[in-house]
């Protein structure tokens, strides 16, 4: 009797669980091969990757990132290559109804064979592809896909026009343009198949889009429209669950025979999502479910934050304005350019992302910009900016160049920007799609309409305006409610808008030679580029020359400064500024202090000009390849002395000081939401720790502003300008600012007094120094991140660092400062 009970309980609580008829994804990722076309031997290849990863895996070529081995691999990109595997499908599979196979990127001419069946030739690597493979498929099967060298297609191309596009041949191809080489990056034009390879096979429906399209957003309600995009294949009654952070929030029933596909849903109280620096970047776990009866047939989740953005670019009495109103509030937007992080996708991890992100955040940055001559980043970037609460500025993937308007050109980037702004459109990160990166600038710029006649050039910029003034908003307005800009920058620093109206490119420092001090003096309305270079750390250049010292005359090493005058231009500079050492490391060394001394004066001009000026992002973040760069995390992962100063610089409270006709102004900026009392102190000191002068005083800082709190005349003062330092300190915030350059300030050698003691996480770093050290740098060959560096220690400060490593101990803990190079 109880063996019945159970068993009849048991087959109840069985008919009460829901049925599943899913779809089944499975994906190809083993057993692949790969050879050249006209070679005979395969050999095992890595998918998703590229041939150079794969030749460099079998040892096949020198690392392309070492020396100038990158000059001898250019072969590879002149080689037509193919790859191969072998797959099986279960008959359950081979009997659902509908069987697709889907390539999420091929790089970039293919042709791809199932079972010697042509099933598919693809032109885009930005792009997806879907092929039903139901009557091809087998139990066993081989899938094929040949790779033409893009040389081929770019030279037909070519020959249709009867005049030169600038800028070469890569404007014909749909693929990741600095591949073919840029001022900061290698010549790897790599192929193969760059992005998973799946196989998907339903029977009655299959879930392949939805986007939460928030409707209205305030403190007591949230309207979403959920749009799905479906396949369907079944005259069945639908019944469709929506759940809300794992709660059921509606049920429709469907009892017609066309289910609809927009569902609307509603969220009481919402938490609304903010960037990091002003609120918790809150996510809903939003899940649709779709049942057949009580047989569940699909179901797809999205996290979702809610919030408003919209890019404000209003006439005012100086020009327009351009800055990004979230949740009803202007938002002050800092960071820096992002590009890919690898010249070979393949090699970038989850780690990799979420490290560069981390670095980003530990910045108190905001926005990274995802530049146009690079790639829609991967699933996992825009995931992690979304848990951060790092709000991203979309270029689409056009860059320095004007570009083709035939037909078939026309089609292809339509579906590549439909397709990636509908992968892109639920991250709350997404603030802006920008069509591309500096072409405008260009075209009116920089010489490009030189000898040619009047219909050419209409031609031309007709050809321009379709992509980019038609075809693409178009696409961003009919699929999302993101923002979209034209070009970036709006206008070029040859127009003296670019000052008044729209975004910012100010190249007039490094490419025009200006001093830093033109940083000061022109702010324009939001920069979106700005850079200089420096080296990067004594890890890359060891690298680079595979050698412990530290050489930068090498060859190989003047391989990785792609910049036709950057050695000159850098030496230039610190001509100006800083000492320029005739030590090799020593130069390294200066040559950072000078990008972070140039940047920061830059951000902190434009944080002063607040409101007018509302957005710095500096050129770059990161690099592709160790690298002589505009870089402030080189390729290893190690913070340059421009990040660490960019974190003090983009702080939310930031005391920030400049000298105007002999006059000190000291500002205070507050990028919250809430204003500040407290007591401003201002000190001025030798490099002895004597006072000069000083002063204390309650100040109240509004929110959201920059305001000019204390004015000093230093004509009333008797002192030796290269000699003192101005101390600032409101709160827990303090800044340094001298009065002369660093190559003239009068420092003192003096020991470091240091005391190293293990910690759970690695190493503390206490130090101290009778006499002002400047810019000290702690340097090690153990792997590891300091807490700070590059910094000032003031005359008779105790100061503790830590050094975050796995390391067991730290031997060989080196400093170098400023004072021992003057």
């Amino acid at each position: 009797m109880n063996y019945r009970i159970c068993l009849l309980l048991i087959l109840t609580f069985l008919s009460c669980q829901p049925k599943h008829d899913l779809p089944v994804t499975i994906t190809l990722d083993n057993n692949w091969q790969f050879k050249a076309v006209n070679d005979s031997v395969w050999r095992s290849a890595t998918v998703p990757g590229n041939v150079h990863s794969d030749l460099l895996d079998h040892q096949l070529i020198k690392h392309p990132f070492v020396g100038n081995n990158e000059d001898s691999l250019q072969w590879i990109s002149e080689t037509n290559w193919e790859y191969k595997t072998t797959f099986s499908v279960s008959k359950e599979t081979l009997h659902k109804k509908h069987i697709e196979l889907n390539f999420d990127g091929l790089d970039t001419y293919a042709s791809v064979f199932l079972n010697d069946r042509l099933l598919l030739k693809t032109d885009n690597a930005f792009r997806d592809f879907s092929v039903d493979v139901k009557s091809a498929l087998k139990p066993q099967n081989e899938l094929r896909i040949r790779f033409e060298r893009t040389s081929v297609s770019e030279a037909k191309a070519k020959e249709k026009l009867n005049y030169q596009l600038p800028e070469g041949n890569r404007i014909f191809t749909r693929k990741a343009q600095f591949q073919y080489g840029w001022d900061w990056g290698p010549e790897l034009n790599t192929s193969g198949i760059w992005r998973p390879v799946t196989l998907s096979a339903w029977n009655d429906l299959k879930i392949d889009d939805i986007y939460i399209h928030q409707l209205t957003l305030d403190d007591t309600l949230s309207n979403l429209l959920i749009e799905q995009n479906f396949k369907l294949d079944t005259k069945k009654k639908l019944t469709y669950e929506i759940h809300v952070n794992d709660s059921i929030q509606n049920i429709i029933d469907v009892n017609d025979a066309t289910p609809q596909k927009e569902v609307l849903i509603q969220i009481k109280n919402p938490k609304r999502w903010w960037p990091h620096n002003l609120g918790d970047p809150y996510l809903y776990d939003i899940k649709v479910v779709v049942r057949a009866d009580k047989t569940i047939l699909d179901s797809m989740s999205v996290k979702k934050g809610l919030r408003t953005i919209e890019l404000v670019t209003e006439k005012d009495s100086i020009g327009a304005s351009f800055y990004f109103e979230v949740n009803g509030h202007p938002v002050y937007m800092k960071g820096a350019n992002y590009i890919p992080q690898n010249s070979m996708q393949n090699k970038v991890t989850k780690a990799h992302y979420n490290q560069l992100l981390d670095d980003a955040v530990d910045a108190n940055m905001n926005m990274l910009r995802v530049w146009g001559g690079g790639i829609y980043e991967n699933d996992i970037f825009y995931e992690l900016c979304d848990e951060k609460g790092i709000l991203i500025w979309q270029d689409f993937m056009f860059a320095c160049a004007m570009y083709p308007g035939d037909d078939n050109f026309l089609e292809n980037v339509t579906a590549e920007a439909a397709q990636n702004v509908k992968r892109l459109r639920n991250h709350a990160s997404i603030a802006l799609w920008c069509g591309n990166n500096e072409n405008s600038e260009g075209w009116h710029r920089w010489g490009w309409q030189a000898d040619r006649s009047d219909a050419e050039k209409d031609e031309i910029w007709n050809n321009y305006l379709k992509v980019f003034d038609s075809i693409l908003p178009e696409t961003v307005n009919r699929l999302t409610d993101t923002d979209y800009w034209e070009s970036s920058p709006k206008y070029g620093r040859g127009n003296p808008k670019y000052k008044t109206e729209g975004d910012a490119h100010d190249w007039w420092i490094w490419h025009d030679g200006y001093p830093f001090e033109h940083l000061e003096q022109n702010v324009p309305r939001f920069m979106s580029e700005f850079g200089f270079q420096s080296f990067p750390s004594y890890e890359a250049i060891r690298y680079i020359n595979q050698k412990d010292r530290i050489d930068i005359t090498s060859e190989g090493f003047k391989n990785h400064q792609k910049h036709s005058r950057g050695f000159q231009i850098i030496d230039d500079y610190m001509q100006r500024d800083f000492p320029v050492p005739n030590d090799s490391e020593d130069y390294v060394y200066v040559s950072q202090l000078l990008q972070a001394y140039g940047i920061t004066k830059g951000i902190e001009a434009h944080r002063r000009a607040k409101p007018y000026n509302m957005g710095t992002l500096y050129w770059q973040l990161n690099d592709c390849w160790p690298a002589v760069s505009w870089s402030s995390i080189d390729f290893f992962g190690n913070w340059k002395a421009l990040h660490y100063r960019a974190k003090k610089s983009f702080d939310p409270i930031l005391i920030t000081s400049k000298l105007e006709n002999n006059t000190l102004k000291t500002h205070i900026i507050n990028d919250n939401f809430e204003g500040i009392g407290n007591t401003l102190q201002i000190e001025i000191m030798d490099f002895n720790g004597t006072n000069i002068w000083n002063t204390t005083e309650q100040v109240y800082v509004s929110a959201d502003s920059s305001t000019l709190k204390h004015e000093l005349d230093l004509n009333m003062l008797n002192m030796n300008k290269n000699n003192v330092v101005i101390v600032s300190k409101f709160g827990n915030q303090t800044s340094y600012f001298y009065l002369v350059k660093p190559k003239d300030l009068q420092l003192h050698k003096a020991p470091i007094e240091q005391t190293i003691s293990k910690t759970s996480q690695g190493f503390q770093i206490t130090l101290k120094s009778t006499t002002l050290q400047k810019d000290v740098y702690l340097y090690t060959t153990e792997k590891g991140h300091f807490s700070d560096n590059y910094f000032d220690l003031l005359p008779n400060q105790t100061i503790m660092i830590e050094f975050e490593t796995d390391a067991k101990n730290l031997n060989d803990l080196k400093i170098k400062t400023l004072n021992n190079l003057l």
